[in-house]
C-alpha cells in the first residue's frame, strides 16, 4: 500500500504502552502512532493536543503512522508554562541559543527533573509543564534533548525543550551564514547570552 501524508493532533500518547493516536483533520479512523516511529523522528514522546504531519499507510490492523515529517506542541495562551520564566522570555524564546543536553533524571509523578547540558557543570531543572508546552509527554533518563534555558530564583531552568538534532540544525545554520562570508545581524541582549535572568 502507498503512503500519504495526513495532519492531526494526539488524541493521546503513552510512552509506556508504547503507543498512542493520532486524530486526522479529515476526519475518518484515528491513526495509530508507534513510539518507534516516534524515535525515528528523534522524540520519545509526544503530548497530547501537538499537531502531526506523518506519512501513514493501511495496515491490517488499521492506519498506522510509517513516519513522523513534524511535530507542533499544543496551541497554548502565550503565557509562560510556569511562572519563574518571564512572559518577556518566551516573547523572545527563539532568540535564545539551543544547547544539546541529556536528561539526567525526569520524574512524571514528581512533575520536574535534571538535565545536563553539554560542557556545562551545573544541573538544568525541568519542570513537566515546560515539557508539555514544549510539545513532550514525557523525559527518558539518558535522553538526548536540546535546550533553551533561562537563569531563575532556584538556578539553572529549562524555558523550552527540542529534539536532541534540533541544536545541531541550529549551529549548522549559523556555520553556513558565517561560511558565506555574510555578517551575522546584531543579536538581542537575550541571543549574547547563554543564560538569561528572569528573577533575582
Amino acid at each position: 500500500m502507498g503512503l500519504r501524508r495526513v495532519t492531526g493532533l494526539v488524541k493521546w500518547f503513552d510512552p509506556a504502552k508504547g503507543y498512542g493516536f493520532i486524530r486526522d483533520d479529515a476526519g475518518g479512523t484515528d491513526i495509530l502512532l508507534h513510539a518507534n516511529v516516534l524515535r525515528n523522528f528523534g522524540r520519545s514522546s509526544v503530548a497530547d493536543q501537538s499537531r502531526v504531519s506523518a506519512l501513514v499507510q493501511e495496515t491490517a490492523r488499521g492506519l498506522q503512522a510509517a513516519e513522523v515529517l513534524s511535530i507542533d506542541p499544543p496551541v497554548t495562551d502565550g503565557q509562560p508554562p510556569i511562572a519563574d520564566i518571564d512572559i518577556e522570555v518566551i516573547e523572545h524564546l527563539d532568540a535564545l541559543p539551543l544547547r544539546p543536553a541529556r536528561v539526567k533524571w525526569f520524574d512524571k509523578s514528581k512533575g520536574f527533573g535534571f538535565a545536563n547540558i553539554f560542557g556545562h557543570p551545573e544541573d538544568v531543572f525541568v519542570h513537566i509543564e515546560v515539557i508539555r508546552h514544549s510539545g513532550f509527554a514525557d523525559l527518558s533518563i539518558g535522553e538526548a534533548i536540546s535546550v533553551r534555558i533561562v537563569e531563575g530564583p532556584r538556578g539553572l531552568m529549562a524555558a523550552q525543550i527540542a529534539p536532541w538534532d534540533a541544536a545541531l540544525r541550529e549551529a549548522g545554520k549559523d556555520e553556513c551564514v558565517e561560511d558565506a562570508g555574510e555578517p551575522k545581524s546584531e543579536m538581542t541582549g537575550l541571543a549574547q547570552s547563554f543564560l538569561v535572568h528572569v528573577a533575582e
